[in-house]
């Protein structure tokens, strides 16, 4: 997968997986990533599918309904992606903190419904629920900050509740930011996913 990593200054931080949103690249959420955490190793990726010449994470059927069994293939493919990466880079393959935006949060979404240990935590701005009517693994432990915008037309706030309801299920620690606007990615809700981090790492 055509990614970048960034090795760290401080090697016990996690390491920041940036995922970002339909038409986006590797470098779109970098400067996000530096006021997150500036010593942390980031390993930025770039979707592989292309719709209209817009990568994305997995491809879709119309705007909000999923092809799943092409989320399911791009789900496993980017977790056996980190699996390699946390060997070729020599970070830690369990602490690994997801940051995505969009299309990038939805995919972050479908490692933690699909795999119990694939993140030890994600910051998903304006996520939507990947799939619905499966068992999820058993989530005790991850931490996961939700930033969701209560005029958002294509997540809607209903949408977002739910995805809060099924992870907390599963015994996920979750916190809902909510923004009084639309899908874009707001200063505020950065700066409040950034508190929450801070509060992940006990600093």
């Amino acid at each position: 997968m055509k990614h970048i990593f960034h090795k760290g200054k401080d090697l016990s931080r996690p390491t920041l997986l940036l995922l970002h949103g339909t038409g986006g690249n590797e470098l779109d959420l970098l400067p996000l990533a530096g006021r997150i955490d500036d010593e942390a190793s980031i390993l930025s990726v770039r979707g592989s599918i292309l719709e209209n010449g817009m990568p994305r994470f997995f491809r879709r059927l119309a705007e909000g309904i999923f092809d799943e069994e092409d989320l399911i293939f791009r789900t496993k493919e980017l977790n056996e992606f980190l699996d390699e990466a946390a060997v070729t880079y020599g970070f830690d393959r369990g602490n690994i903190v997801a940051i995505g935006y969009s299309n990038g949060a939805n995919i972050a979404a479908s490692l933690l419904f699909h795999y119990q240990h694939a993140l030890k935590g994600a910051i998903l701005h304006h996520p939507m629920v990947p799939r619905r009517g499966i068992e999820l693994p058993d989530l005790s432990g991850k931490s996961v900050f939700i930033a969701a915008g209560t005029n958002d037309p294509i997540c809607s706030s209903m949408e977002s509740k739910e995805l809060q309801t099924l992870l907390e299920k599963v015994n996920a620690n979750v916190a809902m930011h909510w923004e009084d606007s639309g899908h874009q990615l707001t200063v505020s809700e950065v700066e409040a996913a950034t508190q929450w981090y801070r509060t992940f790492l006990n600093v």
